[in-house]
């Protein structure tokens, strides 16, 4: 029967290694200092930069990680990584290395150097800007090299378009133009590193046009016999005056005769033709070259809204509050010998209606009644009427887009200056009037007979609106 001995019954542990019977199997100590194994590696950025430093090591967990530099720790840089501020030309050749350290000991890394050159100047590389189109999306991105990432964009002086904005990050100038004209401004840039540089740009914004024309929808709307200076500043015309303040005022334009019923020719056929206010379509049929004729020569549309019209395609006399004398398109015989274009003399009950539908014509003629034309009320009266029925326009998207209106007088009321007394032209579009624009230029009805034409791309102009001075100078727009 064989014995063990003691020494094969006992496993006795020495100098960290367990000795289990002959065999001998050693079993290494799992407690250990630490040590690196991916030390920091040197670092290269331009000025307004930070760096990164990073360091892998084993040990007995848990470690601890102090970073320094030149020695000196760093307060706050206690884990595997750190990175640096951003640097400046002084941190050119700085020595970093950690400590990392547990309850067996500490080692400390091999240091790494950081290398700092000089940035290139911060630099704006666009050099121009493409314009843009009233309610058309606009999007730019400007472009900028050297200096520091990431860059701040922003308005320094000046401003944008209506309806655009600058992205402070991207540098992305989008939007929606609201309004034409050039506006011109000062971008500035901004680097991480605070150093900035500045460019001056400009954009042109155009408006909306029809095949070329300045205008898609022109309405015009007659008011009755009353003197400039009794309309200008008065209290009694709050909202028109309010459309002076904001847009485009004639200072110096004149009617062109006494009474009414010539200078409504005037502006519909370029032509006087007579003084009668008693004639009607049937006693004075007009064949004269007319604002209709040109119109549908040229493809454009039309319609005249009477105030009070008895019926659609009504040619007949006055009757109640409706002057047939103040609405010139029932007169042409361009009009009365169709029976299609007859269709187009409508009541002003039917402007809201279109409006809303967005299906006004071309060119609107606009007659209010013998009251709210202020013939037979107070201009007050016509201020409200026109307040009622003319602002829904103004502020609708199809007039926004590429409207024109014009409100004017067809005479003075005590004036005889150049024919028919000084009186009240003002012209207003959302998209392309100067603001508060007044002109010093003297202008009569075949000024704005060619206007009327013109701005729907019409070519051929009759009577002595061929002649006439056109009236660009009230919009930001490139003359036709």
């Amino acid at each position: 029967m064989r014995i063990r001995t003691l020494a094969g019954l006992l496993a006795i542990p020495a100098m960290g290694v367990f000795f289990a019977g002959c065999s001998g199997t050693t079993i290494s100590n799992p407690h250990a200092a630490p040590r690196i194994t991916v030390q920091p590696a040197n670092q290269s950025v331009t000025t307004g930069q930070s760096a990164s430093f990073s360091v892998t090591a084993t040990g007995t967990a848990p470690l601890s990680y102090q970073w320094q530099k030149h020695g000196s720790a760093i307060s706050g840089a206690t884990s595997t990584t750190y990175t640096t501020p951003p640097t400046t030309s002084v941190d050119n050749g700085a020595q970093f290395d950690v400590v990392v350290s547990n309850s067996l000991g500490s080692v400390t890394s091999a240091a790494a150097t950081l290398t700092v050159t000089a940035a290139s100047p911060v630099k704006i590389a666009t050099t121009s800007l493409p314009n843009g189109q009233v309610q058309v999306a606009y999007s730019a991105t400007l472009q900028a090299t050297g200096g520091t990432t990431p860059y701040t964009w922003s308005v320094a002086s000046g401003s944008l378009p209506a309806g655009l904005s600058l992205g402070s990050t991207s540098g992305t100038i989008s939007g929606t133009p609201t309004t034409a004209g050039q506006a011109s401004f000062t971008i500035q840039l901004a680097d991480s590193a605070g150093n900035k540089a500045s460019a001056g740009f400009s954009i042109d914004i155009t408006s909306a046009t029809q095949g070329g024309a300045p205008f898609g929808h022109i309405i015009i709307v007659v008011e009755e016999n009353t003197d400039y200076a009794s309309v200008v500043g008065s209290s009694s015309a709050p909202y028109l005056n309010s459309l002076i303040n904001q847009y485009g005022l004639a200072t110096q334009y004149y009617a062109n005769t006494h009474p009414s019923i010539g200078n409504y020719f005037m502006l519909t056929t370029g032509q006087i033709l007579t003084n009668d206010d008693g004639q009607t379509p049937q006693s004075f049929p007009v064949s004269s070259d007319n604002v209709v004729r040109e119109l549908l020569a040229a493809g454009k549309t039309w319609k005249g809204y009477a105030e009070d019209l008895p019926s659609v395609g009504y040619t007949g006399d006055s009757i109640g509050n409706y002057a047939v004398r103040h609405f010139p398109l029932a007169y042409l015989t361009d009009v009365q010998n169709d029976a299609t274009q007859k269709q187009n003399l409508v009541p002003f009950t039917q402007f809201a209606s279109d409006l809303s539908s967005s299906k006004l014509p071309n060119y609107s003629f606009v007659t209010p009644n013998l009251c709210n034309d202020a013939h037979d009320c107070s201009f007050s009266t016509a201020d409200t009427w026109l307040h009622n029925n003319i602002d829904p326009l103004i502020k609708s998207p199809l007039f926004m887009k590429d409207g024109l209106l014009i409100i004017v007088f067809d005479e003075s009321g005590g004036d005889n200056t150049h024919g028919g007394g000084r009186v009240v032209c003002a012209l207003i579009s959302g998209a392309v009037s100067k603001k508060a624009f007044q002109s010093t230029t003297l202008y009569q009805h075949q000024n704005t007979l060619r206007l009327t034409l013109e701005g729907l791309g019409v070519k051929t102009l009759p009577g002595s609106a061929s002649s006439a001075p056109a009236m660009w100078e009230f919009f930001n727009i490139t003359p036709p």
